[in-house]
C-alpha cells in the first residue's frame, strides 16, 4: 500500500497543469472583413471606371 493519497495526487496534478489557451476569433474575423471590403471596393471601381480606349500610334501598325 502506498503512503501517498491518490485523490490528493490527482487534485495536485489538476492544479499544476496549465489551462488550455482559448483561440481568439477576432483577428480572423477582422482579416476576412478586410478582404471582403477590399474585394467589393475593387469590383465597384472596375464597374464604375470608364473603359480604356486605346489608339494605334502612327507608324507602328502595318
Amino acid at each position: 500500500m502506498s503512503a501517498l493519497d491518490p485523490e490528493a495526487l490527482a487534485r495536485a496534478r489538476t492544479l499544476v497543469t496549465p489551462k488550455p489557451a482559448k483561440e481568439r476569433v477576432w483577428p480572423v474575423l477582422a482579416a476576412a472583413t478586410l478582404a471582403a471590403v477590399s474585394a467589393l471596393t475593387f469590383a465597384t471601381a472596375m464597374i464604375i471606371a470608364p473603359p480604356v480606349e486605346t489608339e494605334a500610334v502612327a507608324g507602328t501598325v502595318e
